[in-house]
Parts: structure tokens; sequence; C-alpha cells
């Protein structure tokens, strides 16, 4: 008789209960076997961004020119017995046609990988204008808060002003002439002017 995990016994196990294995829940599976060929992405986008940037040069066009040119000449001038394509050139065009057919994909492959760059560097772009303006915002807030805050504060000119109309009263207080506060107001207004 098998034995559960409490450690008593179990009635009717068979031979297979026996020898399953149990499964680990707590535990990742083991990666099963592909039939399909593995690679990797970033090498392969990286070769196709360097086939594609080669493609787009003139290095590029005058190889292709270099080589077709040969070609058609090998192929019209060389013996009869060494010529490989005859005058239609059927194999140039089907070479040209497979170059292209290759081209195209890879040159696509390049131009989704740049736009997908381009849509990161924009977004983290987008994220560095939003912090500039939050900062910008900030420091606008802080400099009004200044500015308010330097508004309660008495400036050098009006304490100078104050001091000047203590400095009277007292001269006038000296030289036995009392001025009141109403008065002193209409004396500044003609100091003034």
């Amino acid at each position: 008789m098998a034995s559960d995990t409490t450690g008593r016994k179990r009635a009717g196990a068979t031979p297979e209960a026996k020898n399953r294995v149990r499964v680990r829940l707590d535990q990742p599976k083991s990666p099963r076997r592909r039939l399909v060929p593995e690679w990797d992405p970033e090498a392969f986008g990286r070769l196709s961004e360097r086939i594609a940037r080669f493609l787009g040069t003139g290095r590029f066009i005058v190889w292709m020119t270099v080589v077709i040119v040969a070609w058609v000449l090998w192929n019209i001038f060389a013996p009869a017995g060494l010529r490989f394509d005859n005058y239609p050139f059927i194999f140039l065009t089907l070479m040209l046609s497979l170059q292209a057919s290759y081209a195209a994909p890879l040159i696509l492959l390049a131009q989704n990988r740049q736009d997908d760059r381009d849509r990161v560097n924009l977004e983290q772009d987008r994220k560095q204008n939003e912090r500039s303006i939050a900062d910008t915002e900030y420091l606008t807030r802080e400099i009004a808060a200044l500015r308010i805050g330097l508004g309660e504060v008495a400036t050098r000119d009006w304490i100078r002003s104050e001091l000047q109309d203590l400095v009277k009263e007292l001269e006038e207080r000296r030289d036995g002439h009392v001025v009141f506060p109403a008065e002193r107001s209409s004396l500044r207004d003609v100091d003034d002017r």
C-alpha cells in the first residue's frame, strides 16, 4: 500500500502511481525543446541595419553597376562555351529579383527598428519636457512667494524716509514747535513736491 503525505497508507495504489514523478508547483517548468531554430532578434536586427545602411550608399550602387556590366560583357563577348547567361539575361534578372526580395524586408526591418528607437527617444524627450515644465512651475511659485515676502519687508527707501521724518520731528521738538501727526503727513506731502 502507498502512503500519502501524512504518512497514512492509501489503499488501491497502482504501480504506475508509484513510478509517477510529482509535479512541483513552486518551481518553474523546464523549457520545452523547440523544433524551430532560435536566433537572437537583436543580432539579426543589427545585421539587417548594417545591410540596409550599406544598400543605401553610393559604394553599393557602384559595385552593383560593376557586377552588372561585367556580367553583361562576359555573356556577350566571352567564348560561347564559357557563357552562362545568354542574351535575354534571364539568370541576371533572377539574381536581381532575388537581391531585391531580400533587400526590401531588410530595409523595412531596419526602418521598424529605427521607428522603435525614435519612439523611445520621443517618450524620453516628452518626460524630460514634463519634468522641465514642473521645475519651471515650481521655481515660478517660489519666486512669486519671494516677491510677496519682499513686499512685506521694509525697503531701504522706506526706512530712510521714516528716519528722516523722525529726525524732523526731533528737530521740531527741540526747537519747541510741536507737530501733530496730521500736520506731519501734510508736511511730508509738501516735502515730496
